[in-house]
């Protein structure tokens, strides 16, 4: 069922979550910046149950970037070994759900194999399923997916003059992954910090104060219902109701 407020012809198709302030949710609780991390699996579930209650098609998460290796050595394997873990103890559950799970990001020399065996041994688990896809962003930054696609264009031959924005996109990391239509950011930040900076460009952001370990679906529907008092225009012109004028762009 639909929550109230939230028309369900304007679902957002895909929703994407900056999920942020795990080390200062532990920080004020005078816990080590892990247990935050551990506090977040938690929210991250009830994320992807809501957005199942939506009908929401695509769900992406920002689990690890490609800043994140300048954390401290604790804090770094910690988290290989949380997300390994994640992964063992949750894909049956989402395979069960009909979720679809796919990763988006290097897979380098930094990540351990064990962690990599996990995320395709995933990945083949629920490949079928027909339901909402997540979509897990793991060793992930913008600018390296940009750095990425281009290095493939070159390698493919790809000749200047056929470089246009469609096949750009047929070079990123999942080409057929539809752009945001909604991101959330947790903890009161208000910047991007470097995540799908191509695919976010017409995306509409929404900000919330709240850390993302005590982040809950509720707090996705508040979203979602921001989302949909908000007016996308992607460039163009729209009348103003009942005078005839244009609104300007944006």
């Amino acid at each position: 069922m639909i929550p109230d407020g939230i028309d369900p012809q304007r679902i957002p198709t895909h929703i994407a979550c900056v999920m942020d302030g795990n080390g200062r949710w532990a920080q004020r609780r005078g816990l080590p910046r892990t247990e935050g991390h551990a506090a977040g699996e938690a929210a991250l579930f009830d994320a992807v149950e809501g957005a199942l209650e939506l009908g929401v098609s695509w769900l992406t998460a920002w689990a690890f970037s490609t800043e994140n290796w300048r954390r401290p050595r604790d804090e770094v394997r910690f988290l290989m070994g949380f997300n390994e873990s994640l992964l063992v103890r949750r894909r049956d559950e989402l395979h069960e759900r009909n979720v679809r799970v796919r990763f988006i990001g290097r897979r380098d020399w930094r990540v351990p194999r064990r962690v990599l065996r996990r995320m395709d041994e995933t990945v083949e688990l629920t490949q079928h399923n027909t339901g909402m896809t997540l979509t897990m962003a793991f060793n992930y930054g913008g600018r390296a997916e940009l750095v990425d696609a281009i290095k493939k264009m070159v390698a493919a031959g790809v000749p200047p003059e056929k470089i246009t924005e469609r096949r750009v996109r047929d070079f990123l990391y999942a080409p057929d992954m539809p752009d945001p239509d909604l991101v959330v950011r947790t903890s009161g930040e208000y910047r991007i910090s470097n995540f799908m900076l191509w695919e976010l460009a017409y995306s509409e952001l929404v900000f919330t104060d709240v850390l993302w370990p005590d982040f809950r679906r509720e707090h996705l529907f508040d979203a979602v219902r921001e989302y949909q008092r908000r007016e996308r225009r992607f460039g163009g012109v729209t009348a103003v109701q009942g005078t005839g004028a244009e609104t300007g762009t944006g």
